[in-house]
């Protein structure tokens, strides 16, 4: 019997396809009777089947699960009434009812990934973006009113506990870390517009009443404005950076920006008891079923899985095959033993597929 059991959602346009490598490299680097992949549907194609974007039992077999793995979401013109997209809200749902409370995106070049910043190499651009992932602009969703087509108002909505835990979650991270790459300090950046609204003055208050439990971390401030200029000139000044929900999606998009693209760009939203993890691009349906994209997000979006398993139930052997897929696949990047389209190749997913399983096995 399987120790752990994961709910797979393979989703809409390239989901399936980057889910499914996903699924067979994370099965050859943990071995047999580690993983138990439990397929769910939900996404907005079966939406337009079905008329729900989430059906009720995969929300129980998420509940139940050890762990979400999703492949993507969305399909053009697939969109609820107010015009808001549909597949946003399969993860929405879930971000919300299991109050996944943190994203996570780590933003790290690898070798054999050319950066647009010159002469940033890899090993000097290695942080990790903490996005509150429940309130801020976003908690509007489905609240904000348009009025006689004249008017719309979204609010803003902060809490010092969400502000709190997220902070914690941060700072416990860098902790965690070896500290910046410019001087290995450990370093938690609070990204805000503390100079302008009264929302983001509260929230930096409250990260700095956090940041007084956690004496071997430094504290550090930026406009959210500002960081922007500071992600492309002084990458390696970064260890981890904690954001309101909107400013940590923007800013995420951007530091996978310098580090080749969203091809590369794994995520992880977590709570106190579950995690969803998934690659940070979008669904592609214009490349879907014609095995050209890259699983490369959705590949170490799955070796974050594995970790946090293996930091929630202290499993040495998970966290041995997180270190082994992240190898693998850095193997297969810097020796260009297979180079995927968007980062100016030729492979197919199959074929990267198959470059990270044999690298897996050499290991």
């Amino acid at each position: 019997m399987a120790k752990y059991e994961i709910v797979t959602i393979d989703g809409d346009g390239i989901g399936p396809e980057v889910c499914q490598s996903t699924v067979e490299i994370l099965r050859a680097a943990c071995g047999a009777g580690m993983l138990s992949f439990i397929p769910c549907d939900g996404g907005a194609s079966h939406y337009l089947k079905s008329g729900s974007v989430l059906p009720e039992d995969t929300f129980e077999a998420c509940k139940a699960a050890d762990a979400i793995l999703h492949g993507a979401a969305g399909l053009p013109g697939v969109t609820y009434p107010d015009g808001t997209e549909v597949g946003n809200d399969l993860h929405l749902i879930l971000r919300f009812k299991l109050d996944l409370y943190a994203n996570m995106r780590p933003i790290r070049l690898y070798a054999g990934v050319e950066s647009p910043l010159r002469h940033w190499r890899p090993g000097q651009i290695d942080y990790v973006i903490v996005r509150e992932n429940t309130e801020g602009l976003y908690a509007s969703r489905g609240g904000g009113i348009v009025l006689r087509d004249e008017l719309a108002t979204d609010t803003i909505v902060v809490t010092r506990k969400g502000i709190e835990r997220v902070a914690r979650f941060a700072f416990e991270l860098s902790r965690r870390r070896k500290g910046a790459p410019r001087d290995g300090r450990r370093r938690v950046t609070v990204c805000d517009k503390a100079n302008i609204l009264r929302s983001y003055a509260f929230f930096r208050s409250v990260c700095d009443d956090v940041s007084g439990s956690y004496d071997d971390v430094e504290i550090d401030y930026a406009y959210a404005d500002a960081i922007t200029v500071h992600m492309l000139k002084r990458p390696d000044f970064y260890d981890v950076i904690v954001a309101e929900n909107m400013f940590g999606d923007i800013i995420s998009d951007l530091g996978a920006g310098t580090v080749g693209g969203m091809g590369v760009s794994p995520s992880a939203e977590l709570g106190d008891r579950h995690g969803l993890f998934q690659g940070a691009h979008g669904s592609a349906p214009d490349i879907a079923g014609q095995n050209a994209a890259s699983p490369v997000a959705t590949v170490l979006s799955g070796a974050l899985m594995l970790r946090w398993l293996a930091d929630k139930h202290t499993d040495a052997g998970l966290a041995a095959a997180a270190d082994r897929v992240e190898r693998a696949v850095e193997h297969v990047l810097s020796n260009k033993l297979a180079v995927p389209r968007d980062l100016g190749g030729t492979a197919s997913c199959t074929e990267m597929t198959s470059a990270i399983c044999r690298a897996l096995t050499s290991d």
